[in-house]
């Protein structure tokens, strides 16, 4: 059986009991029931790795681990914002000039707010109590949860629903200017149009998307944090996108969803070592996620599961963003291989730490998980966390 530390780690609040507490705590605060309440999912990456600000496809799925977010109004001049988990609290504006702050949590939310008050709109003040059961720095998409879940508060409050692609983006937006991340758009495109019980195939070029339903019970999602996070990520992410616009120049595309693997070869001279092994994972992620898609349709799970161990080498060789920890979990993984339960694995988000996604059979997830947290302890004295989970709903209104 597992041990307490990984059992406890595999399950979590409901999203129910999150809500409960969550109003509890509110009213506790601020001594009023809330009067609206909303959740947003953070989200894994099935196969499609650093291919959204290339212009190409991805394939993740909302998880059942949501930021809750429970407000009223306040006859203060500010928002008046309380963290829960962090105990921590904050103040921001939400009329006039508004900018990012001292406190960097509270600007995620802060960044939404002035993308709502560019669109004309006179927001009420306010004061929220957040919580969330999304892992921090796993990439699972903490931060994008937050900032969805601000913005479905915010439409809530006005009693106004945006296009769901003007909230992702302007969610998107938000990150970009107040916490200063040029992240692609899946993440906020994730916790807001993710259904359950499907995969979300995007588009990052169009920005269409494509349910892919995976209705087969006997597979589920386990996720292992690897419960490390490298210092040396600090300019990784924008230096990898520079090295992809950088070669999409050579190649003369406009992205590199546009490129071929005969182009790269061609300007294999051109495009020097670096830029060519950026290049061609791209190139390679993305015809890798085209055929998982295909291979989910197909109910071809081993093929799916091939295509995921390919994309994590390309990531740990060509774009070089793995470290030794995600390694060790995907090589556990493939060694309790498919006789055991496992279907494919691969580090998820992006890089240097974090998480790895690996599809499993149902039956046996708990012994994968088992072996996996003991195997990686054993070799790195880190206890990782683990969790299962079907794809889960979007963001949407508690109350």
């Amino acid at each position: 059986m597992l041990d307490d530390a990984t059992a406890s780690s595999l399950s979590s609040l409901s999203l129910s009991e999150l809500c409960e507490e969550v109003a509890d705590q509110f009213k506790a605060r601020f001594g009023d029931e809330p009067c609206w309440m909303v959740a947003a999912p953070g989200r894994v990456n099935l196969i499609g790795e650093h291919t959204d600000y290339n212009g190409g496809f991805v394939l993740p799925a909302a998880i059942d681990r949501y930021v809750v977010i429970a407000a009223g109004p306040s006859a203060d001049e500010t928002a008046r914002l309380v963290a829960a988990d962090i105990a921590d609290e904050a103040k921001i504006q939400v009329r006039g000039a508004i900018h990012p702050g001292p406190v960097m949590w509270a600007n995620y939310i802060q960044g939404v707010v002035a993308g709502f008050a560019a669109r004309g709109v006179r927001l009420p003040c306010f004061n929220a109590l957040l919580r969330s059961t999304v892992p921090l720095g796993g990439g699972l998409s903490s931060s994008a949860a937050l900032e969805v879940a601000t913005a479905t508060m915010l439409e809530a409050m006005l009693e106004e629903e945006l296009d769901p692609i003007e909230k992702a983006l302007l969610c998107q937006e938000a990150e970009h200017k107040f916490a200063g991340v040029p992240c692609g758009i899946m993440d906020q495109f994730s916790s807001v149009l993710c259904q359950q019980d499907s995969f979300m195939l995007l588009d990052c070029r169009s920005q269409s998307v494509e349910l892919i339903a995976l209705d087969a019970p006997d597979i589920t999602i386990l996720i292992a944090n690897s419960n490390v996070k490298h210092e040396l990520t600090g300019g990784e992410y924008a230096r990898r996108r520079a090295e992809c616009e950088t070669a999409a120049q050579i190649l003369g595309v406009a992205t590199l969803r546009d490129a071929t693997c005969e182009q790269l070869e061609s300007f294999r001279e051109q495009l020097g070592t670096t830029n060519h092994r950026r290049a061609k994972h791209v190139v390679g992620e993305i015809a890798r996620t085209l055929e998982a898609v295909q291979a989910i349709r197909d109910s071809r799970w081993q093929d799916v599961g091939e295509l995921m161990y390919a994309s994590h080498a390309s990531l740990r060789d060509d774009y070089e963003v793995s470290c030794a920890e995600l390694n060790l979990l995907v090589d556990i993984a493939q060694g309790i291989g498919k006789p055991n339960g496992v279907i494919g694995s691969r580090m998820t988000g992006g890089g240097f730490g974090g998480c790895t996604v690996s599809l499993v059979k149902t039956s046996a997830a708990e012994s994968v998980a088992e072996s996996l947290a003991e195997q990686y302890f054993q070799k790195t004295g880190i206890q990782p966390t683990l969790f299962t989970t079907r794809p889960a709903r979007g963001a949407h209104r508690i109350k």
